[in-house]
């Protein structure tokens, strides 16, 4: 049986940033735990979501992060409504990918949202030696990228944002957003 896709999502980002932990969050309600795995190639993962009075499918495709498959999600994220990119709070390297995959993503698919999403908040608040990211930084990155908006409420998921913001249609609006799900 083939499931009709409303919205095409991408997750992109560098390798053990925490894209697959995100989708499986959002799609599954639970947290991975065990040994690490690498997605290899691309994950994909419908999951349908109520908005208004319409269910709408989001098909979600969770792209390798290994530079090696750098080529392969350039197939996954074409005709995609919408891209999480992903960074890790915890590596500085892990963001200069996540301007890689911006700058791509601007210059390649130009109906397709972007949202920026730093992860591993939990390892911080912990211990905020941690943190490699700094906050400003990735602000001023999304005001040199011409980024509009900076989602105010920083412990939301970026998958929640797309959907109350522009309901089903998911890519009418040119600009990108710079967007944080896991800052503090």
């Amino acid at each position: 049986m083939t499931m009709r896709v409303d919205a095409k999502v991408v997750m992109l980002g560098k390798e053990s940033v925490g894209k697959t932990s995100l989708v499986e969050r959002y799609v599954h309600h639970r947290f991975l735990v065990g040994p690490y795995q690498n997605t290899i190639g691309a994950a994909f993962v419908a999951k349908p979501i109520q908005v208004a009075d319409k269910v709408v499918t989001l098909g979600i495709w969770d792209t390798a992060g290994s530079e090696r498959y750098e080529a392969m999600s350039r197939i996954y994220y074409r005709g995609a409504r919408a891209a999480i990119v992903c960074y890790d709070l915890t590596d500085t390297s892990s963001f200069q990918r996540a301007k890689f995959w911006v700058n791509e993503l601007q210059n390649c698919e130009e109906h397709c949202k972007i949202y920026l999403c730093g992860t591993k908040l939990d390892l911080i608040e912990s211990d905020r030696g941690l943190r490699q990211v700094d906050y400003h930084d990735v602000q001023d990155f999304a005001d040199d990228e011409l980024f509009e908006k900076v989602a105010e409420d920083y412990n939301s998921i970026s998958f929640q944002f797309m959907t109350e913001e522009t309901g089903i249609d998911l890519g009418q609006k040119k600009d990108s957003y710079f967007y944080t799900c896991c800052h503090s």
